[in-house]
């Protein structure tokens, strides 16, 4: 288990824990919550040894081996697949001494340990990690430096979740996902085999790939089992409790400090007076919870426009002259709040564009009101904002006649307080650079929002927020989000992009959800149709059935002899030492041995069913 006691730390004096304590038990997955500085990565850097802790105990089992993802993978020439392989550092070491060992022992240890963490099946696994992060067979050969900053934070999640660390420490990986990975990852951490420690902000996936919740809040940590809807009742709960008593014992502290004010100058009451100061004195203060400040979002109201605000005839948009998507139909209306869905690389933001007039139309033709003002948030933009100035310089520049405290009116609409608006945007958290972003791309009153990830780096109050106010919001949004719950709670049409085209997606989230991770598994093999009852097989039919058995038996016998001779073989450590190429060589007839055997063991299953039904019949 991992056990943290007692826990202090400071940066530059300012304490992020102070007594801390919490025990995460093997194998559970948890997930840390906090509002935004609160110390979370802080947590993880002393977990894993980075920084040194001023007092206090973090204990974890000896040899666990701790993994996170720390940056994007090197921009080399490395591919995909082998970067992921590279991973696994005792399956890479022990393939690298394989092809140099001479002592035939060693050779024969390496061969062992090989076998036993299953390492001729790595290369499939590793792919099977990458596809479920949105990388196809093709992308996978590729270097790494063919990929942006962003993907190659995939493949960094990839290589972390290949080497299955005892204690994964992950914060925030859905932040470089879309939806479609975000629900494979939520799928793959429910099963992950070991501890899991997971940042994150998003409430479907805290409730759906952890069954606790770590509680960071007044630099103490509370580990509450279940996941974050249920930690989100008791903490209510708790909450009011508190709330309760802290009032009952405010009434009895007034009571007695009543009787001590009235009577303490009376010669005859002066010893119950003096009984009643000393229990003042050793009463426990209960304090009321203190509500947190409250995250808000204030769009400016746009004015009506006739519909539709936006249309398009058979329209085609790409780059280059290469159209991504074609033959689009598309209308919106002022009152719409769309999601779109797709996976990476199918065209999302390529429609993104096109709507607010970033691309223009290859063919056919889009029509927007005359009237229409749109308001455009991506990503890239929060880059984008210029370190070097304060949120206040930059509102100061897109609304140059208003007054500073106008301006610093907007910000706080925001939740840019007076603190933060003088503070220059390098220092800004990541949080606090989106909700800039936001504020400058809804400065005009847009008729149409267009957001495409607005959720990166804003902790769960802020997404409450945020939802809040997009349903109060009187212009259209077309929204673009890997957090479910902000899509169930906005979106009333859903809009799938795939392959080329643009179409309304009937069902619901919950459909899509269950249809994405069904695609990831194997194809289930039809069931048989029933067919009309049988006729009595004739003595013959039952006899050559027979004879089809005896020969699948005598087959699985021969290649059960053949199979225990290569295991022979093979174990001799000589092989190995004196022989590699015969040694490559037999291990090839080995893996096509099992194949064989595997095939003829099926077909004889398959000869006894039907021996056992024709004599059944």
């Amino acid at each position: 288990m991992l056990r943290i006691e007692d826990l202090h730390y400071s940066i530059d004096g300012r304490p992020i824990f102070e007594g801390a304590s919490a025990t995460i038990p093997t194998g559970h997955k948890v997930g840390l919550i906090g509002r935004n500085g609160a110390g979370k990565t802080t947590l993880f850097k002393l977990i894993r040894g980075d920084l040194h802790l001023d007092s206090g105990v973090i204990q974890i089992p000896a040899r666990a081996r701790i993994g996170g993802v720390a940056q994007e993978v090197p921009g080399n020439e490395v591919s995909l697949l082998d970067t992921v392989l590279a991973a696994d550092t005792e399956r890479a070491a022990l393939m690298a001494e394989a092809d140099t060992a001479t002592d035939p022992a060693r050779i024969a240890d390496i061969q062992t340990r090989l076998a036993d963490i299953d390492a001729w099946s790595a290369e499939a696994r590793a792919s099977s990690i990458l596809r479920g992060l949105g990388f196809d067979a093709e992308e996978q050969k590729m270097p790494c430096s063919a990929f942006s900053g962003g993907w190659r934070m995939r493949v960094a999640l990839a290589a972390v979740l290949f080497a299955q660390p005892d204690y994964l420490l992950l914060d925030e990986p859905t932040n470089y996902l879309d939806l479609e990975g975000a629900l494979w990852l939520e799928n793959y951490l429910a099963k992950y085999p070991h501890t899991v420690i997971i940042v994150s902000h998003d409430r479907e996936l805290l409730n759906r790939a952890v069954g606790a919740i770590l509680h960071l809040e007044g630099r103490k940590l509370t580990y509450y089992t279940g996941p974050y809807d249920q930690f989100v009742r008791q903490r209510t709960e708790q909450r009011a409790v508190q709330a309760a008593q802290a009032k009952k014992q405010e009434a009895r502290r007034a009571h007695l400090q009543s009787f001590v004010d009235r009577f303490k100058a009376k010669a005859t009451k002066a010893k119950q007076a003096q009984s009643r100061v000393k229990m003042l004195e050793k009463m426990d203060v209960i304090r009321a919870p203190e509500d947190a400040a409250r995250t808000v979002f204030s769009f400016p109201e746009p004015e009506p426009l006739s519909p539709p605000i936006i249309a398009t005839e058979g329209a085609s948009v790409g780059y280059d002259g290469t159209p991504i998507l074609k033959r689009l139909n598309l209308r919106i209306d002022q009152d719409d709040r769309i999601a779109l869905l797709g996976k990476n690389g199918q065209g999302k933001s390529t429609l993104a564009k096109l709507l607010s007039d970033r691309l223009p139309v290859m063919e056919g033709r889009i029509t927007r009101s005359s009237k229409l003002r749109i308001g455009f948030f991506a990503q890239h933009q929060v880059d984008e904002l210029h370190v070097d100035e304060t949120p206040l310089q930059h509102i100061q520049r897109e609304l140059p006649g208003q007054t500073p405290a106008k301006l610093r009116a907007r910000l706080a609409g925001f939740g840019l307080m007076a603190e933060q608006a003088e503070t220059v945007v390098g220092r800004l958290s990541g949080g606090q650079k989106a909700r800039l972003s936001l504020l400058l791309a809804t400065l005009p009153a847009p008729h149409l929002l267009i957001l495409d990830e607005p959720t990166n780096h804003l902790d769960i109050e802020s997404r409450e927020a945020l939802m809040e106010a997009l349903n109060t919001y009187t212009g259209a949004v077309v929204l673009v989000s890997h957090d479910m719950h902000l899509l169930t709670m906005v979106a009333d049409r859903l809009w799938l992009v795939k392959d080329g085209a643009v179409q309304p997606y009937d069902d619901d989230l919950a459909a899509y959800r269950k249809m994405l991770l069904q695609s990831d598994r194997p194809a289930k093999a039809e069931k048989p149709k029933p067919t009309a009852p049988r006729k009595k097989a004739t003595r013959d039919e039952v006899m050559a059935l027979r004879a089809d058995v005896r020969k699948c038996e005598a087959r699985i016998e021969k290649l059960n002899e053949m199979d225990g001779k290569l295991q022979t073989r093979l174990s001799d450590p000589s092989l190995f030492a004196e022989r590699k190429g015969e040694a490559i060589v037999l291990q090839k007839k080995y893996a096509e041995l099992q194949e064989a055997l595997a095939r003829a063991e099926s077909l004889w299953m398959q000869a006894l069913e039907k021996l056992e039904q024709a004599e059944g019949s």
